[in-house]
């Protein structure tokens, strides 16, 4: 008998860890799709979008400014980054998780991780400049424990890409949200 009350709290353990995992899974994909929203803002830059949570509240949100204010460094994740540093009063975004549309670039990437935000999740791979492992890896450099996850979302982030570059070629730099769909 005490065998079967073991297996019964062992079966409870494993469906309560897969249904935490579940609902985590959700809340990232309901995460970049806010990121996606913010990625359909950008109105002359490529369009990136990216949200920095804390406690499952958004406090950072940024879509690159490079074109529109004419400043090189105001990529999406740098942008969300000083917003979510200027809610909390300070630099460090301990505790925090970031969602971007596009994985991160070396500048972006050297940001978040002395930032020091906990998770980086992000939807489309970027083989030509990727910093979080595709191209290149800077997490070893400053010994980060960062967790990172790519690929939430993929598809619809690659496709929002496409989209404005398809546009650039037949002279419309505006991303609109409809051709995104």
């Amino acid at each position: 008998m005490a065998k079967r009350v073991s297996e019964t709290k062992t079966e409870f353990l494993v469906s309560e860890r897969a249904r935490q995992k579940g609902t985590a899974l959700l809340a990232n994909v309901d995460f970049m799709g806010k990121a996606i929203k913010c990625a359909q803002g950008a109105s002359e830059d490529l369009p990136i979008g990216c949200v920095i949570v804390k406690d499952g509240t958004i406090i950072g949100r940024g879509c690159n400014k490079k074109e529109e204010l004419q400043d090189a460094t105001l990529h999406a994740e740098m942008v969300a980054i000083q917003e979510a540093s200027k809610k909390l009063g300070e630099w460090r975004l301990d505790g925090c998780k970031m969602y971007v549309t596009l994985e991160p670039c070396p500048m972006c990437m050297w940001a978040i991780l002395n930032a020091r935000i906990d998770e980086l999740y992000f939807g489309a791979y970027d083989y030509n400049y990727g910093a979080a492992g595709s191209k290149l890896n800077l997490v070893p450099l400053l010994g980060s424990k960062i967790k990172i996850t790519g690929g939430i979302k993929e598809k619809e982030c690659e496709e929002i890409l496409k989209n404005y570059f398809a546009g650039l070629r037949h002279g419309s730099r505006r991303l609109r949200a409809v051709e995104a769909k």
